[in-house]
């Protein structure tokens, strides 16, 4: 009678998917709230906060709409063509999340040491209007990116994780009934929102500096996950050209798996089956998969091994100023600015409190 009413897989499918994108949102507003949430930059709290909600929403409209769109040609067409290409797009997805994730990561960790100076980018980021307008291509996607820089990652997490969650469900719901989605729909997503609201509270509570570390540190952990599954998603993509068909349907046993590609593997703990219950949550969080790839742990590992290079990289910067040939290659790829005197702007002169003596002021280096 219970499945009837309340679908266990996907009730864990939702809650998965929603809770991914919960914990990314809240840690947006909850920097959002602790940098520019004071009474001096409410007009540019307000703009920011506007730009995290708008991403949320236009990615759930996609969203909705592109579920519909496969939903109505599953049922007249009486079989699943989008599974073909669900790996491909779940890789490209989560690729470019991770790559997101990352150069966020690395900003929001000098908040804290250099939040006067966000204020002010921010402030200019927003003000850039005639700068767009007489830029090149590049040029003005670049301004654009800057200027809308919290609407970016919402809209994408949100679009990724809505539409994997879509072809989740029509797979483990072609067995069960119509009543028990509502009820299992409903509760998972109402309880990845309840974590998603905790982290917030805690957030806005939890001193700055100890909250950047932690949610940056767990951001680098999502963004790892990220980077591996998207590995992974192309090379079961590859798997199922080869075996011609869904490696998925035939569960955790022989020929689910590319044995000559296979790290490791178990016939417990599939995050694809049933909703994954537990360890969906863990793979959707951490990346976790049942069946290792060579490429998906090298990748997780070659992740790491780049994010503590450009770690290492910036503090050396900041103490001695260069990385000797290196320099000009940090600056190509943004790890380093160059250092060019610049005249303090309008905005820098209302918002920056005089120190009295600008030639004791210690030069910042600018990086990510």
């Amino acid at each position: 009678m219970t499945v009837n009413v309340f679908a266990v897989p996907i009730f864990f499918i939702c809650f998965r998917e929603c809770l991914e994108t919960s914990i990314i949102v809240s840690v947006l507003l909850a920097f959002l709230k602790q940098s520019v949430g004071g009474e001096d930059d409410k007009e540019t709290y307000k703009r920011l906060l506007k730009q995290v909600w708008i991403g949320v929403g236009l990615g759930l409209t996609i969203c909705i709409c592109i579920g519909a769109g496969m939903i109505g040609a599953f049922y007249s067409l009486g079989k699943d063509v989008f599974s073909k290409t669900e790996d491909i797009w779940e890789g490209s997805f989560s690729l470019i999340a991770a790559i997101i994730i990352s150069i966020m990561g690395a900003a929001l960790l000098r908040v804290n040491k250099l939040q006067e100076k966000w204020r002010v980018k921010l402030m200019q980021a927003l003000d850039k209007k005639d700068a767009i307008a007489t830029s090149g291509l590049m040029s003005r996607f670049k301004l654009w990116s800057e200027k809308h820089v919290m609407f970016i990652l919402p809209f994408i997490t949100v679009l990724r994780e809505g539409l994997e969650a879509v072809v989740y469900i029509g797979g483990v719901s072609l067995g069960l009934p119509a009543s028990s989605f509502p009820l299992a729909v409903i509760c998972g997503l109402a309880a990845g929102c309840v974590v998603g609201y905790i982290i917030y509270r805690g957030g806005n509570t939890t001193s700055l500096q100890i909250f950047l570390i932690i949610s940056t540190g767990f951001l680098y952990l999502v963004a790892a996950g990220l980077f591996s599954k998207a590995v992974w998603a192309f090379e079961i993509h590859a798997w199922n050209n080869i075996i011609g068909g869904d490696a998925a349907e035939v569960g955790s046993g022989p020929g689910s798996y590319d044995i000559h590609k296979s790290v490791w593997h178990v016939n417990c703990c599939n995050a694809e089956l049933n909703g994954g219950g537990g360890w969906g949550i863990f793979n959707a969080i951490l990346g976790w998969q049942n069946s290792a790839t060579i490429g998906s742990v090298v990748s997780y590992n070659v992740y790491w091994l780049v994010v503590i290079i450009c770690f290492c990289s910036m503090t050396y910067m900041e103490r001695y100023g260069n990385l000797g040939v290196f320099t000009p290659l940090t600056t190509c790829f943004g790890l380093r600015k160059k250092t060019v005197p610049e005249k303090p702007s309008s905005i820098e002169n209302e918002l920056m409190p005089s120190n009295g003596d600008d030639k004791t002021a210690t030069p910042v280096v600018s990086s990510i």
